[in-house]
């Protein structure tokens, strides 16, 4: 028993002492990680699409705290027997701020607030598309070594205001807040970029992180 509690102190002083080196050694170290999302909807020979891809780059400011950005793309596309209905190209830049907290050993619980701005054009219809928004989450980082991390993360709380600018008519303003992201599209909305429901902000994010 005194053999099995000497192990199981040297283990935790170990978990502890590498969780402050992780912490204290983060301040002025830069990361890199990236996030990806894909749905598609299928009914009759109608299938929809949509797949984003944002990379994000960003360093510790102190030993907790995270400013970075993102610079990415998102595709939404609607297809039929008939052809391409709506296929849109938007592109992603979206500056963030993060701050840590350890849960224990190498394991880290965070928060985020976002900034994203997404423009492009649905190109059959030529309709312009900008988005602002404002999005809060919370995940958790996994270090597995001092230069590699697992991170999740969720969406909290999302605002975004989207501007739908057609080439002939009046522009559509959607404005739309969710918390857990539960909102919903408007039908003008959906209809226009040809997609079932699509999201321009990803509700649930997976990634690998690379600390260098």
């Amino acid at each position: 028993m005194k053999n099995f509690l000497t192990f199981v102190s040297i283990v935790l002083i170990g978990l502890i002492a590498k969780a402050q080196d992780t912490n204290q050694g983060l301040k002025g170290t830069w990361f890199a990680t990236s996030q990806f999302g894909y749905q598609q909807t299928k009914t009759a020979d109608a299938k929809n699409t949509s797949m984003s891809v944002l990379p994000i780059v960003g360093t510790f400011i102190t030993p907790s705290v995270a400013v970075g950005a993102g610079v990415g793309y998102i595709n939404i596309k609607s297809d039929s027997d008939a052809g391409t209905a709506a296929k849109t190209d938007l592109i992603v830049i979206e500056p963030l701020a993060r701050k840590y907290w350890n849960v224990a050993g190498s394991l880290y619980f965070f928060g985020q607030l976002a900034l994203p701005v997404i423009t492009g054009k649905e190109k059959e219809s030529e309709l312009k598309v900008t988005q602002f928004g404002l999005a809060v989450s919370g995940g958790f980082d996994y270090f597995v070594t001092k230069n590699f991390s697992v991170e999740f993360s969720y969406d909290l709380a999302n605002f975004t205001s989207t501007t739908l600018d057609p080439k002939t008519g009046e522009k559509t303003t959607v404005t739309n807040f969710g918390l857990a992201h539960v909102a919903n599209v408007d039908s003008f909305y959906n209809s226009a970029l040809g997609g079932s429901n699509p999201n321009l902000t990803s509700p649930l994010s997976v990634g690998f992180k690379f600390i260098f």
